[in-house]
């Protein structure tokens, strides 16, 4: 029971760190969609004076990718009612001409405020209209989210760490003895440490099968059976063959630092 109990007190803090790596890929990804998704649906109008090509304003800035021509004569149209044919040419001709410019990803708000500059210097251009307030809103809101998660994360990491850290003591000294009949035949340091990266690793492999275990059955039972639309649409999110690489990655990081530290802080087996 000791046994079984010393190896959960490892394993469990590391699981509470890969769920959140897990959770912070899920997100990531569902955002990453959700931004493309806004990025493609976003465009800013533009008024020039000439006929402009899409190289045209990509050479003004980096960021955007493509432009569509509004038709002048639907605007016309509209506003010319009861206007006879001459006066309808006569107001053609005096219209400017208006662009729909998409981005080529989802920029910030102040590259966003940078790129409107760069298209307002150049003398082709009569007016850019970005409509900055609702994308900055949905901007600010992706950002303090994942600002948020970084941070949460980041703090569960840290406290996770230190109680593997304290279990990895703990081990440690359960493994003295023999660590010192190591040492007393002249095994450098981190031979001694090797039972402690035995059991360590093993129990990264275990904690990063069961972690990848309970996304698999969110990915393959829950989100199906879920009756959430959004969940069964996008359950592919939630778990990817790769994460297993990442989170192994990050399980036998976690490994390596822990018994580096407790190894070196203490500068040797004591006596």
């Amino acid at each position: 029971m000791k046994y079984i109990k010393n190896h959960l007190m490892f394993i469990l803090p590391l699981m509470a760190i890969l769920l959140g790596i897990e959770f912070y890929l899920v997100f990531d990804r569902a955002t990453d969609t959700y931004e493309k998704g806004l990025q493609e649906g976003y465009s800013m109008l533009v008024v020039t004076n000439d006929p402009m090509e899409t190289d045209a304003f990509r050479a003004l800035n980096r960021h955007i990718s493509k432009s569509e021509p509004i038709e002048r004569d639907k605007i016309v149209s509209k506003i010319a009612q009861g206007v006879t044919k001459e006066g309808e040419e006569k107001i053609l001709k005096s219209l400017p001409y208006f662009y729909n410019v998409h981005l080529d990803e989802y920029i910030s708000t102040e590259e966003l405020i940078g790129l409107k500059e760069d298209l307002e210097r150049s003398p082709l251009i009569k007016k850019v209209e970005t409509f900055g307030s609702n994308y900055e809103s949905n901007y600010r809101l992706f950002t303090f989210i994942k600002f948020t998660l970084k941070i949460f994360i980041g703090f569960m990491t840290v406290v996770s760490l230190f109680l593997i850290m304290k279990q990895m003591e703990i081990w440690k000294y359960a493994h003295k003895e023999r660590m010192q009949i190591m040492e007393i035949f002249g095994a450098p340091l981190m031979l001694r440490s090797g039972v402690l990266f035995k059991v360590a690793i093993v129990d990264a492999i275990v904690a990063t099968l069961i972690v990848s275990s309970i996304f698999l059955y969110l990915k393959f039972q829950w989100a199906v059976h879920s009756g959430i639309e959004i969940m069964v649409e996008n359950r592919d999110y939630l778990f990817r063959v790769t994460d297993i690489g990442v989170l192994l990655a990050a399980a036998l990081l976690i490994v390596i630092i822990s018994v580096y530290s407790v190894v070196y802080s203490a500068k040797g087996v004591e006596e």
